[in-house]
C-alpha cells in the first residue's frame, strides 16, 4: 500500500521500490481524486455502454481512439482464441493539452450529456497522479525525481484513458463461458492506474515464468487505486521492476473498470537506466523508441485493425 499523503518521501520511495521489485502491483491511496468525480466517470461509462451497438459503432476505434467492441482485442490467444469478451473506449489527452489535434471520438452531447467534460476532467486529474507516482519511482531508482520528465516521457502526454465493461455470461456466446474477461497479459507502457466498481475478477501472477502459474485475486479496497508496472518500465529498470502478468476472470455480474495507461511519448527512447545495470548485470534490452514498441504490441493485440 502506497500512501501519497505521507510526508516522508524517502520512506515512501523505499516502500514503492519494494512493491515494484517484489510484486509489480500495489494499491495507491490518498491520491487526491474525489470519490464524486470517480462515480461520475462510472455513471457515464454505464450510460455509454448501455447505448445501442449501432450508436457505439459510430465511434469505432481509429488512431487508437474510440470504441472497441466485444472480441475486437486478443490479449492471449490461449485464454481467448476468438478475442476478449469485453468492450471499451479509448480517449487520449484533451484538446487543450494535446498536440495531436482532435483525435478523440465523443458521443453527441444530446446522446450523452456531460460525459466528455467528465472524462476530460478525470484525464487531467489522473495524469497528475501518474506523474507523481513516476517521479517517486525515479527516486526509488536512484535517479533525479524529474528523470522521466527530462527524457520526454510525458512531452507530449500520450497516456490513454480506457473505460471498460465486462458483460455477464448471458450476454456472450454460450460456448465462451470458460473464457476469461481479459486474457493473461502484461501492459506495454510505463504504469497503469486502475479503478474498479468493486466487482471481483482481477487476478495477478507474481512470477510469470513459473510453471504452473499461480494466480491470486486482487481484492477491491474502497478509495484505493490499483497500480501495475508495464513492459517499458521493466525495460528501463532492466527487469528490476516487474511487468506483472494479470487477467480478468469471467465475471458473475456486470463489471466496470477505468484504466489510465501511461504510455511514454512516441519519440521517447526507452533504454536501461545506468543505476539498473553493471558489468555483471548488463542491459537485457536494446534501446527502443516508444512508438515503435507500441506499434508492434498493437499488431499482436488488434491484428490489422
Amino acid at each position: 500500500m502506497i500512501d501519497l499523503s505521507s510526508t516522508d518521501r524517502t520512506l515512501l520511495a523505499d516502500s514503492l521500490r519494494k512493491a515494484c521489485v517484489e510484486n509489480g502491483f500495489f494499491y495507491l491511496r490518498n491520491h487526491g481524486i474525489e470519490e464524486e468525480l470517480i462515480q461520475r466517470v462510472f455513471e457515464g461509462s454505464r450510460r455509454f455502454f448501455g447505448l445501442s451497438l449501432e450508436e457505439k459503432m459510430k465511434l469505432l476505434r481509429k488512431n487508437h481512439r474510440g470504441y472497441s467492441p466485444l472480441y475486437s482485442e486478443m490479449l492471449n490467444s490461449n485464454d481467448n482464441p476468438k478475442g476478449d469478451p469485453k468492450e471499451s473506449i479509448y480517449f487520449g489527452a484533451p484538446e487543450d493539452i494535446s498536440p495531436y489535434g482532435n483525435l478523440n471520438q465523443w458521443p453527441p452531447h444530446e446522446v450523452l450529456p456531460c460525459w466528455r467534460s467528465t472524462m476530460e476532467e478525470y484525464y487531467k486529474t489522473i495524469l497528475c497522479v501518474g506523474k507523481r507516482v513516476v517521479s517517486l519511482m525515479a527516486v526509488a531508482l536512484n535517479v533525479d525525481e524529474d528523470f522521466f520528465e527530462k527524457v520526454g516521457a510525458f512531452d507530449p502526454p500520450a497516456a490513454l484513458l480506457r473505460p471498460l465493461r465486462y458483460p455477464i455470461a448471458g450476454e456472450i456466446d454460450s460456448s465462451d463461458k470458460h473464457m476469461h474477461g481479459a486474457g493473461a497479459h502484461t501492459d506495454c507502457g510505463m504504469i497503469t492506474i486502475l479503478v474498479t466498481d468493486g466487482v471481483p475478477g482481477l487476478q495477478v501472477c507474481r512470477d510469470k515464468l513459473q510453471k504452473p502459474q499461480i494466480w491470486e485475486d486482487v481484492h477491491h479496497l474502497k478509495g484505493a487505486f490499483i497500480v501495475n508496472i508495464g513492459d517499458m518500465m521493466e525495460r528501463w529498470t532492466n527487469c528490476l521492476f516487474k511487468s506483472t502478468l494479470h487477467r480478468v476472470t469471467q465475471p458473475t455480474q456486470e463489471r466496470y473498470s477505468v484504466a489510465m495507461l501511461f504510455d511514454p511519448s512516441p519519440d521517447c527512447v526507452v533504454e536501461c537506466l545506468k543505476s539498473c545495470c553493471n558489468e555483471s548485470s548488463p542491459p537485457r534490452f536494446p534501446p527502443v523508441r516508444a512508438a515503435d514498441y507500441l506499434k508492434e504490441n498493437y499488431k499482436v493485440t488488434y491484428g490489422d485493425q
